[in-house]
């Protein structure tokens, strides 16, 4: 294993990436990583978030007839797949 630079973690568990680490990896402001756990220590790997949707596309359609209906908001997915299940 090759040592860039060193960081200290702060009160609150944080570090900062140094600047050599960021321009390797790519890493701008914004980006997000992933930490893994290998046989020489932790892995920093930049990673995508992609945001995806609890609901099958026939699920959405009935959420959509039923705010096109009557305009009901759902607090959690949790129960808007219950109530969409009852239909």
């Amino acid at each position: 294993m090759t040592i860039i630079e060193t960081a200290k973690i702060t009160s609150k568990g944080q570090i900062t990436i140094p600047s050599q680490v960021r321009k390797i990896l790519h890493l701008e402001k914004g980006s997000s990583v992933v930490f893994g756990l290998g046989k020489d220590g932790i892995i920093l790997l930049p990673c995508k978030v992609v945001a995806e949707t609890p609901y099958t596309p026939k699920e959405l359609k009935k959420i959509e007839k039923i705010i096109a209906e009557k305009g009901k908001i759902y607090r959690t997915p949790k129960r808007a797949k219950r109530h969409i299940k009852s239909l």
